[in-house]
């Protein structure tokens, strides 16, 4: 079986796909929203120069996510 991990630590350019999201209403809606569901296909691109926050590709689409509501997000490593 392959290691989960959360979605902030995924090292950059290693895809991963979303198992769970873990957050408040408002947020889970505002992320659904966005594209990320089960089973979506996420890759972390690049970090800002503090390492917060992060850029993700999302079904074509570059998205930013906090560190603090990406570590509520688990995720499977693809190979």
């Amino acid at each position: 079986m392959k290691e989960k991990c959360t979605l902030n630590s995924l090292p950059l350019n290693k895809s991963a796909s979303v198992d769970s999201i873990n957050c408040c209403e408002n947020l889970i809606n505002r992320i659904y929203d966005i594209g990320i569901l089960e089973n979506t296909v996420i890759t972390p691109l690049f970090r800002s120069p503090f390492g917060d926050p992060t850029a993700y590709l999302v079904k074509n689409a570059v998205i930013a996510l906090r560190n603090k509501d990406s570590k509520n997000i688990t995720v499977t490593p693809i190979n």
